[in-house]
């Protein structure tokens, strides 16, 4: 934490940025095959600012410019091998207000590590819902493979995802090819800096036309602070036309387990 409160004074300035402005695309992240611990809870927030997005309303949708998504992710470790995430998606834009746009649930299993898998595995399958003023599809399915490998100071993780809309504009497309990718280095024993990978490239098998798919990347810095907390900052580049042009992203998570939370408990009584 010595470390953390040296940081503090650099990072605050950028935090700002993250936090008091303004954001979208509600969970922008590449999973890694770990699950959280049995018995533990992950508490995330996932804040997202479009510097330059969508200025229009487009098929009764709402314009993504200058507009703030913050998530909230509670995830809940049961075994070695499976996990379950829930999803809070709240909006907020000049002149609209904030809004609640949905929630997902999220259950994952993996391959434990007694299995000594050459590379980490985990598949994650997400479902939910979305209100119609900002999503053209109400009710979604993702699937996602996540494979990752710690390579010394180097990390990879390749999340090769399908999603189909259930209820909405785009149910007639079926399953849409969604790859997330990451390499990230360790620059210290606290600071990694990395590049993420979105891409939305359109059905199964027959992909859109590449000025009509979505391309992002977003450098990244990644903090190891503690085992207990997790934190990612990175600026998005969006290089089509249907993609939003500009991002700012942050993630600040922190991992509570059974004593902890027993002795919060304890303490407020």
């Amino acid at each position: 934490m010595a470390f953390l409160r040296r940081f503090w004074p650099i990072a605050l300035p950028f935090i700002c940025v993250v936090f008091c402005a303004a954001q979208d695309n509600y969970e922008i992240q590449v999973y890694g095959a770990e699950t959280v611990a049995p018995g533990a809870t992950m508490v995330e927030l996932h804040s997202n600012y479009t510097a330059i997005g969508r200025s229009m309303p487009l098929n009764g949708v709402a314009p993504t410019n200058h507009a703030v998504h913050e998530t909230i992710e509670i995830t809940q470790g049961w075994n070695e091998w499976f996990e379950t995430g829930f999803y809070i998606f709240t909006s907020a834009r000049s002149g609209q207000g904030w809004d609640w746009v949905g929630d997902h649930i999220r259950p994952r299993v993996r391959a434990p590590e007694k299995w000594k898998w050459p590379v980490g595995v985990s598949l994650s399958t997400e479902i939910g819902y979305q209100r119609p003023l900002y999503s053209e599809d109400t009710w979604t399915i993702e699937i996602r493979p996540i494979i990752d490998k710690q390579l010394g100071p180097w990390y990879l993780s390749f999340n090769p995802t399908v999603d189909r809309a259930l209820v909405g504009l785009n149910t007639g497309k079926g399953f849409e090819f969604s790859p997330n990718f990451k390499f990230s280095y360790n620059l210290t024993r606290q600071i990694a800096g990395g590049l993420e990978y979105y891409g939305a490239v359109g059905p199964v098998p027959g992909f859109d036309p590449f000025a009509e798919q979505e391309q992002q990347f977003f450098p990244t810095i990644d903090l190891d602070v503690s085992p207990k907390w997790e934190i990612n900052f990175g600026v998005g580049l969006g290089v089509t036309h249907a993609t939003d042009h500009l991002i700012v992203k942050g993630i600040v998570g922190y991992r509570f387990d059974h004593l902890n939370i027993r002795h919060w408990l304890h303490g407020s009584r």
